[in-house]
């Protein structure tokens, strides 16, 4: 018999270009062997006459090389000519979904086929398949042969048991494919491993394994022997009450999660108008790739047991990546080859519980187990301050309250919200202070004041710390304000009306000063942060100082610069110095302002543009 005109076209499309990678098709055939026992399974609930010992029920394969011959057999319902010419003769019909729609399923079970196309992934590796099959209640068998768009044949033959062989003829290699790796033992596990080992029969198979000599013990001889090589009922199908820390633990290394322990795990098993498992990992440590952008994010999606995705990205926000896992769900919109998902409702509504849940298991974390979420933070702090920071900040209520950094006062890190809760009352601003470690900054000038009042310091030593704190603006009504900023909101005192004075009465001298460092400074003007020090940077705008050095640093640098400002102690002696320069020696003015800019760039950790300039000017002063 021919294909229909229709069907030769989408065989012809099944073979070249439904499925991303061939090794799909053992997935495909071992799925279809389930549905054919789970028809048994569902007919004996309702007719007496059936009896199913689940132990009767498996699946086998068996690969020779000899004759490059791969079957795949089932014990299950089997077909008759009628079904063979139905459900194989015509692409697309699926017998399965007729079943599961005549019969409503239900109890937890779910038919993994539903398009009828499955099957015919085996001509991606064979070069004919031959299908010998014999229904439940039938003593005939038939054979269902066919070597592709050509068409098919069926004849009755003879088969001993209920149920389906499938032979495949392995194609022979060509310079890009080595199709006889589908006959050897380790592929075909690491297959089933992969895709199938969560099908809920046995999947049985010849593997070879060493075991003594019976003549010396000592001696090892390769024998084999018929294993199970599937898992069969999943840890996320089990009751929690029945699972151990251990037990997830060695899910997590089985599945190759990472070579860590992971520091928590979230098993959720949801049943009603979505229906879903999932088992969730935070990790101890970031993969070393973790903030490259060869990381992939995802979760293992599977359905109905059977894998589907390996890493189904759209299950996990970015700010989330670096949760480990799998979902498993009855209730996705797949498509045709089951190897992605249609963006639907419910991958949607799956996403947003995981994300929720996620989010409370981290609360929950800091709150009861703080030393185990400073670990974590340590490890994944900043990707959750660059979803703060992306897409314009969408997501940064969900994310402020994870938020740590470290606290002048604590010497530790702290969240927001505890750093609120201390502030005194007469404090208008959260401060912060950014630097490439905690000893640089604790060491910055522009520190003083802020210190000096009693308030507490944040420090920010991740590039991007303050690009997202930028993007929070507030907490609890609270500004954010850099230590480094124009107006730091700190009552006037003597000291700063001292500043405001010394600004008026030397306005020439500034105003040398600036012209002299022009292109490079904004203003020059005398500081009312400073109490030490002689000298410091100050930014005046949108990008502070330490925004420049990391955008800078960006392979597409625009060169956007800071508005940077010059800050002089007016209660330093070095002020004295440049009053009496500018009053008697322009060019020992110049010096002093050469170095002093020098100066505040090393405090700031950029570099000085002409380092022989600057070593030159010391060696003036020295003389």
């Amino acid at each position: 018999m021919e294909f229909k005109a229709e069907s030769k076209r989408l065989l012809e499309m099944m073979i070249n270009s439904i499925y991303t990678h061939r090794e799909i098709f053992l997935r495909e055939l071992i799925s279809n062997a389930s549905d054919a026992i789970d028809k048994i399974y569902y007919k004996a609930l309702t007719d007496d006459s059936i009896s199913f010992d689940k132990d009767s029920y498996y699946i086998k394969i068996t690969a020779n090389k000899d004759t490059r011959t791969l079957q795949i057999s089932d014990t299950g319902i089997g077909m008759t000519k009628e079904e063979l010419e139905n459900n194989l003769g015509v692409i697309a019909k699926s017998g399965s979904l007729a079943f599961k729609n005549e019969t409503e399923l239900k109890d937890g079970h779910d038919i993994i086929g539903q398009f009828g196309v499955g099957f015919y992934s085996a001509f991606m590796v064979a070069d004919s398949v031959t299908v010998i099959s014999r229904a439940l209640g039938s003593d005939t068998a038939y054979k269902w042969e066919s070597e592709g768009t050509d068409g098919y044949t069926i004849e009755p033959c003879e088969k001993d048991a209920v149920g389906t062989d499938i032979y495949l003829k392995i194609k022979e290699n060509t310079e890009d494919e080595k199709f006889e790796e589908y006959l050897e033992e380790y592929r075909l596990k690491s297959i089933v491993k992969k895709y199938s080992d969560f099908i809920r029969y046995p999947i049985k198979m010849e593997v070879t394994t060493q075991k003594p000599n019976d003549d010396n013990d000592e001696d090892l001889v390769e024998v084999k022997e018929e294993q199970t090589i599937n898992s069969m009922v999943p840890i996320w199908r089990k009751n929690k009450n029945e699972l151990t820390d251990d037990d997830y633990n060695n899910f997590y290394q089985e599945k190759h999660y990472g070579f860590d322990k992971p520091l928590k795990h979230i098993h959720l098993s949801v049943d009603g108008m979505l229906r879903y498992n999932a088992i969730l990992y935070i990790p101890e440590n970031a993969p070393y790739d973790y903030y490259t952008k060869e990381f992939e994010k995802g979760l293992e999606l599977y359905s109905s047991g059977v894998l589907i995705m390996e890493k189904c990205s759209d299950l996990l926000p970015d700010y989330f990546s670096f949760v480990k896992g799998m979902v498993d769900s009855e209730d996705l919109s797949l498509n045709i080859s089951r190897e992605m998902l249609q963006q639907d409702r419910q991958l949607k509504m799956i996403a947003k519980n995981i994300k929720n849940k996620i989010k409370s298991e981290l609360q929950s974390l800091l709150k009861d187990e703080r030393e185990k979420y400073e670990k974590f933070y340590n490890a994944f702090g900043s990707q959750l301050k660059y979803g703060v920071y992306s897409d314009f900040g969408a997501n940064k209520d969900d994310l402020k309250d994870l938020l740590m950094f470290y606290s002048s006062k604590e010497k530790k890190l702290v969240t927001l919200k505890e750093y609120v809760e201390r502030m005194p009352e007469e404090q208008k601003f959260i401060y912060y202070a950014t630097g490439d470690s905690y000893d640089r900054i604790e060491k910055l000038p522009q520190t003083e004041v802020v210190a000096e009042k009693g308030y507490e310091i944040l420090y920010f030593t991740d590039d991007v710390d303050e690009f997202a704190i930028r993007m929070l603006m507030a907490y609890e009504e609270k500004e954010f304000k850099s230590v480094s900023s124009g107006d730091l909101g700190i009552e006037m005192d003597e000291k700063e009306e001292k500043a405001e004075t010394e600004e008026k009465d030397n306005k020439e001298l500034f105003d040398h000063m600036k012209n002299l460092l022009s292109g490079k400074v904004k203003e020059v003007r005398p500081s009312k942060r400073l109490k030490n020090h002689p000298v410091c940077l100050a930014a005046d705008g949108e990008i502070s100082i330490e925004m420049e050095k990391v955008l800078k640093a960006m392979p597409d640098n625009q060169n956007i610069q800071a508005d940077k400002v010059l800050e002089i102690n007016p209660n330093h002696e070095v002020f004295s110095s440049l009053k009496n320069a500018f009053e008697n020696d322009k060019e020992k003015l110049d010096l002093y302002t050469n170095l002093l800019y020098n100066q505040a760039l090393l405090i700031e950790g950029l570099p000085v543009e002409d380092p022989v300039d600057f070593t030159n000017g010391i060696c003036k002063i020295m003389k």
